[in-house]
């Protein structure tokens, strides 16, 4: 067949301008990158002829290896692997097929840091950071002929049949006139024990040595070598005493692609019903695309040494899908399939054991080292809220792990359930909560004006999901109650004084109703008002409006959902427009349009009709000038 030529998808085509022409710093990442991926392949190959023996028949030895030709000016890396039919290659080297793309190029552009590419398996392309043409030859276990794809990124890439005798890979990179330091075998050397010396295949490179001749005495013979430049350890299988923290750290990196130090480890191993070794961390940053619907989950798992799955997402609960590491099942059958995991007691040992061995070692972390527990929950705080929500049995646990701001901590300072239980207030029977965006819209919101008065702490709740992981969580029996929502009464009338008051406004009222009916459900007389005239809050049960905007701003149909407006009667501003009512009910029209915008403007929103409430503004301010003139 004639060669074909395809053009790159726009997102690749813009990753490789960012890869060749802005990114500077650790380009020796390209190794890394090239032999993680040699590895998955190998990984694949060796699994299939286990549970597949009469797909690949000829194991030999597993190895990876680095061939260097200073003449041509090329690296080569090679594997016995899985290798890419056509279709696979065209598709796997030619786009990018994950949502979180746009995201990745963005943090790209804003913090330089390539070391990322790893975490969104595009790490393939960091070759042309080093190469002004790649050249992959490759031959699938499930193809008699092998393909030759080839780019030189500029814009295209093209695709042919050739013939390879054997399966694999081969990635040829042409390096650049002012990166031929990579051809040197202590450069390529120190890069393996830096990055990939975990890798369990031998990663090989042929070395000439000289060697004192056999035949001939004192004469120096050159012979060619092939020498393993990785130590290939099992490293979660090693005693923890013969481990250094910089050996875990390491192999943190090669095995979550991160770049940064891991926040802590966990390395321990279970014994008795189920038999495996855990070796697993917890990250010091939070992975960009974690709440990316691709996002991968779960710790790599083996068995008995033998890679099974990349990411076994049935060994951890998704509110721990920030955890990296390995998992290595004594007792998982070599051909386990994901509908096999679901149902496996084992699984669900494995399971249990990680999340109780993560949720003791945060909460150790917080008890002996509160600033690192800090800086743990400032990363990773929201993704382990939300075992509130879909871990029943341990919510209480987890809810013992969160840090909240309160309208009486302060903006740097944190308090916990426990500690705004033990200090509620006399008479206080709920856990008063206040959703927000900010720290400083929380502690602004007229919502908190009467709780401030009575001394009732608030919390802030500042992430977008948190209305639906606590509004419906009872803490030690203690109800959690947004302050947004519902009525208060926390001055405790009896219900002769609410009816009174309410005859003295009941005109004020209906016309606010009457004038606001598309835009409001309600009109009440406040219970949590003090200072401000007005404020909206929604039913018990009504969607938080924090994720209210949230859903809009991603494009989702949200039905509208009309808010009450509560009044302060206590307001100058409310007697005034009273009076002005009782006098002529439609004399305060504007007045009323006002009002609501004054609303809208204190919970957060724009005014409904931003030029008009600009303009009545000036008036107003023009009217006051004008009489202290």
């Amino acid at each position: 067949m004639p060669v074909e030529n395809l053009e790159f998808k726009t997102e690749i085509n813009q990753l490789l301008n960012l890869m060749i022409h802005s990114l500077y710093s650790h380009k020796e990442i390209f190794l890394r990158e090239l032999l993680s991926n040699a590895s998955d392949a190998i990984d694949k190959a060796r699994y299939e002829s286990l549970v597949n023996s009469e797909a690949i028949t000829d194991t030999g030895d597993w190895k990876i290896k680095i061939t260097a030709d200073k003449d041509a000016g090329t690296i080569t890396i090679s594997d016995n692997g899985i290798g890419m039919t056509k279709e696979e290659a065209i598709a796997e080297l030619g786009t990018i097929a994950h949502s979180g793309t746009l995201e990745f190029m963005r943090a790209l552009k804003e913090k330089g840091d390539i070391n990322l590419i790893g975490q969104f398996g595009v790490g393939f392309y960091s070759s042309f950071m080093v190469s002004d043409k790649v050249t992959v030859i490759t031959k699938s276990v499930k193809a008699e002929t092998a393909v030759k794809w080839e780019s030189e990124a500029q814009g295209t890439f093209s695709v042919d049949d050739v013939e390879k005798p054997s399966r694999g890979t081969d990635v040829i990179l042409h390096l650049k006139a002012d990166e031929k330091k990579y051809l040197e075998h202590w450069e390529l050397s120190s890069i393996v024990k830096k990055y990939s010396d975990y890798i369990e295949y031998p990663i090989v490179m042929d070395v000439e040595r000289e060697e004192d001749s056999a035949l001939d005495k004192g004469t120096k013979v050159k012979l060619i070598k092939e020498e393993t430049l990785n130590s290939q350890k099992a490293i979660w299988l090693k005693d923890k005493a013969e481990i250094t923290q910089d050996q875990y750290n390491e192999f943190y990196k090669h095995v979550s692609r991160d770049f940064t130090d891991p926040l802590t480890t966990i390395h321990f191993k279970a014994e008795g019903t189920s038999e495996f070794t855990a070796l697993i961390y917890i990250p010091s940053q939070v992975p960009m695309d974690i709440f990316y619907e691709q996002f991968k989950i779960g710790p790599v798992l083996y068995v008995k040494r033998v890679q099974i799955m990349d990411h076994c997402e049935e060994l951890v609960p998704k509110y721990l899908r920030f955890i990296k590491g390995v998992v290595d099942s004594s007792d998982l059958p070599l051909n386990v399939s994901r509908e096999i995991l679901q149902n496996n007691p084992h699984v669900s040992v494995i399971n249990k054991n990680i999340t109780k061995k993560v949720l003791d070692t945060l909460s150790d972390m917080k008890l002996k080292d509160y600033e690192k527990y800090k800086k743990f929950y400032a990363e990773l705080g929201k993704v382990l809220k939300e075992g509130i929500h879909f871990d029943f049995q341990r919510r209480e646990t987890i809810a013992d792990l969160l840090l909240f701001r309160s309208s009486k901590t302060g903006k740097d300072i944190y308090t916990t359930l426990k500690d705004y239980v033990e200090a509620m207030a006399e008479g206080q029977e709920e856990i008063y909560y206040i959703t927000a965006s900010t720290y400083e819209e929380a502690l602004h919101s007229p919502h908190l004006e009467k709780f401030n008065d009575k001394g009732y702490e608030v919390l802030f709740m500042l992430d977008e999901i948190d209305d639906i992981i606590f509004g419906y969580f009872d803490y030690k029996g203690k109800r959690m109650k947004s302050v947004i929502k519902g009525s208060f009464d926390l001055d405790k009338q009896d219900e002769k004084q609410k009816e009174e008051e309410g005859k003295r406004y009941e005109k004020l009222i209906a016309k606010i109703k009457d004038r606001l009916k598309d835009d409001v459900k309600e009109v009440r007389i406040s219970g949590r008002l003090k200072q401000s005239p007005c404020c909206l809050v929604s039913d018990e049960g009504a969607i938080d409006p924090a994720m209210e905007r949230m859903l809009r701003s991603m494009g989702k149909d949200v039905p509208k959902n009309l808010r009450i407006l509560e009044i302060n009667i206590d307001h100058q501003l409310i007697e005034a427009l009273n009076a002005a009512i009782e006098k002529d009910e439609h004399a305060a029209d504007a007045s009323v349009d006002l009002l609501y915008e004054q609303a809208l403007v204190l919970d957060g929103n724009k005014p409904k009709d931003p030029a008009a409430f600009a303009k009545r503004i000036s008036e107003l301010m023009l009217e006051s000038l004008r009489r202290q003139a």
